[in-house]
């Protein structure tokens, strides 16, 4: 028993504290009833968003310590499967997610009081939304899978619609509610054709029996097998936000508050791709399956091609900063889904790559939309490339936490970034994908454009007379966030080996 709580302890210390948040909510200081009277006025956020990040940053302790015991020294850990596989694999995951909503948690208790959004429930529904995702990255079968991306996506769709005096927030929110249940409803037909092609709906059990129906030469059943894993992957592809399944993507990120649209960028987004590899390698890593004549590699490599370019094309001719944000991030999963297509020939380097780039992408993402933050404050917000003019003469230190994440997200070293980046591509080589490779390179001097477009804007420009200044904000939250997220790229840059040693020995556990 003290074996299976040890293994589920990274879920329970979150699902513990989400409790503990909701009664916090309820019990301690009120909100307030009016703008007048939230002037100069604490409120929920200032109590618990501390505790939230808190919470958060115990689950990522709590995996780490998981991981250093090793998960394969826990008996109790196969009663679980295969509906949650409690592996190293998983544990790395965990650790990426709760880093990530804590940073999006330590953005919120700034930007919520700032904005007269100091609502409490914004904290639970963060939490809960992280017990979905890190049962969704260690989801074993179909039905765990579904139930997973359902916990995480319900909290997602209440946060992007939290501005709810804002008809902008309420419409990104009811778009992504009715896309993602679309995207949903083709998972669970997928699935569906899944099991009636092979009688099962753990992935072990999908993969081993269409082995068995590939060698029987059972073309009937074969047929739907495919045309589930179509559907399947087309419903993970509309989660990565990949293109064409993108499109909901930089209307969300806009209307929601920005602290949920950090959480979706990176905590969402990882756990998107966790599934994926797990889903791909796992239930149809067969060997039709995994065919360059007629399987999911030639898809993949296609869907990273597209993601790549028209992302990165359209995030150039944005004039919102916080949109060109938007489609940075599905060009990043554009990037991630080069790694995931080397995975057929290279396969133990490629999944490390792609570990090891969605961690350098959350801190890098995470920070952009933090800095952003910290650059307006109510009122006088950074929206666009013209409220950024001038500030790295005003306030510079916001325009450097800015300057560095950004750097990181091009591809600059020593940032993070940069070895996200040339990991990924050195796994694609290894599998002799060199044109994605070629892609890939030319798409970041592409991204470089509109990354360094806001640079030359902080520290070249200064505002036209008249024109909306924006002033940054003050919050303890936002800096220690950023902070925290500067140290991990430049650690992380200066260091890389040791964390995609660490992704590589969880792909190897």
């Amino acid at each position: 028993m003290m074996g299976l709580l040890l293994a589920l302890s990274p879920i329970l210390i979150v699902v513990t504290g989400g409790s503990l948040l909701m009664l916090a909510e309820v019990f301690g200081k009120k909100r307030p009833t009016s703008e007048a009277e939230a002037e100069g006025r604490e409120g929920p956020s200032s109590e618990i968003a501390l505790g939230t990040a808190v919470t958060l940053l115990a689950g990522a302790i709590a995996s780490l310590a998981v991981w250093v015991y090793g998960p394969d020294r826990l008996a109790e850990v196969k009663d679980l499967a295969p509906f949650f596989i409690v592996d190293r694999f998983t544990l790395f995951w965990s650790m990426i997610l709760c880093a990530g909503a804590a940073l999006a948690a330590l953005l919120a208790g700034g930007y919520l009081p700032e904005h007269k959004l100091d609502r409490g429930e914004f904290y639970p529904l963060l939490t809960f939304s992280v017990v979905g995702a890190q049962l969704l990255s260690g989801a074993g079968d179909l039905l765990a899978l579904f139930l997973a991306l359902e916990t995480m996506s319900l909290g997602v769709y209440c946060l992007t619609g939290f501005r709810r005096g804002s008809t902008r927030s309420v419409e990104a929110a009811v778009k992504y509610f009715l896309l993602g249940s679309f995207a949903a409803a083709l998972l669970v037909y997928g699935g569906a054709l899944i099991y009636g092609a092979t009688g099962h709906t753990d992935l072990a059990g999908i993969r081993d029996t269409a082995v068995a129906l590939s060698a029987r030469g059972a073309t009937g059943k074969m047929g739907v097998f495919v045309v589930g894993m179509i559907l399947i992957v087309v419903g993970l592809a509309f989660k990565v936000g990949a293109v064409p399944f993108h499109m909901w993507t930089p209307d969300v990120y806009e209307g929601a508050p920005t602290p949920a649209t950090s959480f979706m960028a990176v905590s969402v987004k990882a756990a998107a791709f966790a599934i994926l590899l797990r889903v791909l390698l796992g239930g149809f890593g067969d060997p039709g399956s995994m065919s360059w004549s007629a399987g999911w590699p030639p898809v993949i490599a296609l869907i990273a091609v597209l993601t790549m370019t028209i992302a990165n094309f359209v995030a150039g001719r944005q004039e919102s900063v916080k949109r060109m944000l938007a489609y940075s991030s599905i060009a990043h999963a554009g990037y991630a889904l080069v790694g995931v297509a080397a995975t057929v020939r290279a396969s133990a380097d490629a999944q490390a790559s792609v570990m090891f780039y969605l961690l350098t992408y959350t801190f890098s993402t995470a920070g952009a939309f933090g800095a952003l933050i910290l650059c307006g404050s109510r009122g006088k917000e950074a929206v666009s490339y013209e409220d950024l003019a001038g500030i790295g003469k005003r306030h510079p230190a916001a325009a450097a936490a800015f300057s560095l994440f950004l750097l990181s997200l091009t591809g600059v070293p020593p940032t993070a970034g940069f070895f996200g980046k040339l990991y990924v591509v050195k796994a694609a080589i290894g599998a002799d994908l060199y044109v994605l490779s070629i892609v890939l390179l030319l798409n970041s001097v592409v991204a470089a454009y509109y990354y360094l477009r806001v640079l030359v804007y902080m520290y070249m420009r200064e505002p036209a007379p008249g024109a909306p200044v924006a002033v940054p904000m003050k919050s303890g939250y936002v800096a220690a966030a950023l902070v925290f997220a500067a140290f991990a790229v430049i650690v992380v840059g200066l260091l890389p080996g040791s964390s995609l040693e660490l992704a590589l020995r969880a792909v190897l556990s």
